[in-house]
């Protein structure tokens, strides 16, 4: 959803800059962002070792069969004994790339990622890791911050003598199907500020995936470098990024949707750059591609719910007040093809479009409404998006607090929320109390 003037460096320069300098600005001003040095020389410590592929590890959003994540956003999590976590990052990570990592619901520390080498995370040192735990063991997590790059996971260690433990798997589990908007383009920290994983964690109790890449549309076209579009991609690990051309070429590895539990819920917030006159999407091309991205979702997740968010552009001021922009007329076809979804006219064939095969059938038994809009007028103003056309932290933080109400009651899901969701960063006040 960016302007002409900036996109082209959304793909291909925004994502340098932050490896190399790492700026942040908060109210217009560089935020300091000198995170520790947790790399160690492994030989110097004591550690039980467990592989990539331990089941006590709990891989979270998409990663491949080399243990290499992808999109925004994706982690890993597990129980653990002791005062200690080490990982060992393999030769395919993103060297550079910042990493968000915590204990349990405490704030998130951040460490700048050596590819190839053994960091440690966690520590006797670290004053949080000698708290008096509730339930024992602990619970650690790390989450990549930047869409663009990614880890590679060779192994963890735990302390000599102690243990990981495999967390059992929430009870709930939602999927994000967008672009810029839900990776978290221009936020503080990126997939850790967004919306997507805002929405995610404040729910409480629930196991997310944001599948978002900046630039990409919904129709499969190249849309500001990406070769392809969600109703393409969103069927494979991998995202459009250089960085999987460069691991994959033409050949990236399918998702395999069967090596997990299905989603309840997916949220699907693309279109911007459709809606952009310089990748010429039609209308027709759009609604179609957004048709059969649900229709994809129903195929591989038939329980699922879905919900489809209306777009948004940014402002314009008008007089002495602001208004959203909106592409024009796909707000009225955006909710006819969910009406249409639930008319009870649309059929559905279990041989349906995946992306891959590109199958379509809408010529078998009826199927009961599953599709929900959810219109984002008046929820951002226009000092919630930043100068790069992309919602602020605040602006996320209240995208993501109207879709949890909005989930709540449509579905009835409550909020289970008891300490996961922390945007690192965000502690503002005001200590003045007269001026």
């Amino acid at each position: 959803m960016l302007s002409l003037s900036i996109q082209g460096l959304v793909v291909f320069g925004i994502a340098a800059l932050w490896q190399a300098s790492a700026t942040i600005l908060q109210n217009g001003q560089v935020k300091p962002t000198s995170y520790a040095e947790t790399r160690i020389n492994q030989s110097e410590y004591s550690f039980r070792t467990y592989s990539a592929n331990a089941t006590e590890i709990s891989y979270q959003g998409r990663w491949d069969s080399k243990y290499v994540s992808w999109w925004s956003a994706p982690g890993i999590k597990f129980g653990y004994t002791g005062r200690t976590v080490a990982i060992t990052f393999g030769n395919l990570t993103t060297d550079g790339v910042l990493v968000g990592y915590r204990i349990g619901g405490l704030d998130w520390a951040f460490a700048n990622i050596t590819a190839g080498s053994t960091h440690l995370l966690v520590s006797p040192a670290d004053p949080n890791s000698g708290l008096t735990a509730p339930i024992n063991p602990w619970t650690f997590e790390l989450r990549v911050t930047n869409w663009a790059f990614g880890i590679q996971i060779d192994s963890v260690h735990a302390a000599a003598g102690e243990k990981l433990v495999r967390l059992p798997d929430l009870g709930r589990r939602i999927e994000v199907i967008g672009d810029s908007l839900a990776a978290g383009m221009y936020t503080s920290y990126e997939g850790l500020s967004s919306w997507a994983y805002g929405l995610a964690a404040g729910l409480g109790n629930t196991e997310y995936s944001v599948t978002a890449y900046p630039g990409i549309c919904a129709a499969d076209q190249d849309c500001w470098g990406n070769p392809r579009g969600q109703v393409h991609q969103w069927f494979y690990t991998s995202d459009t990024s250089s960085r999987a051309a460069a691991l994959y070429g033409e050949n990236p590895e399918p998702w395999d949707f069967s090596a997990r539990p299905a989603a309840d819920l997916v949220v699907i917030n693309i279109g911007t750059n459709d809606g952009n006159e310089h990748n010429n999407v039609s209308t027709t091309a759009y609604i179609d591609a957004l048709t059969k991205i649900i229709e994809g979702v129903h195929g591989k997740w038939p329980k699922a719910q879905v919900i489809v968010m209306s777009l948004w552009l940014g402002f314009y001021q008008s007089g002495n007040s602001y208004f959203p922009s909106a592409p024009s007329g796909w707000v009225n076809e955006i909710s006819q093809m969910v009406q249409w979804f639930n008319s009870g006219d649309y059929l559905l064939d279990p041989v349906i479009y995946d992306g891959i095969t590109k199958k379509t059938s809408r010529t078998g038994t009826k199927v009961e409404p599953f599709v929900h809009y959810f219109n984002t007028t008046g929820i951002m103003q226009h000092n919630d998006i930043g100068p790069g056309y992309h919602p602020t932290d605040i602006g996320a933080i209240k995208v993501a607090s109207h879709l949890q109400q909005f989930i709540k009651m449509t579905f009835q899901w409550d909020l289970y929320a008891t300490g996961p969701e922390v945007y690192h960063d965000t502690l503002y006040w005001n200590n003045e109390a007269n001026y």
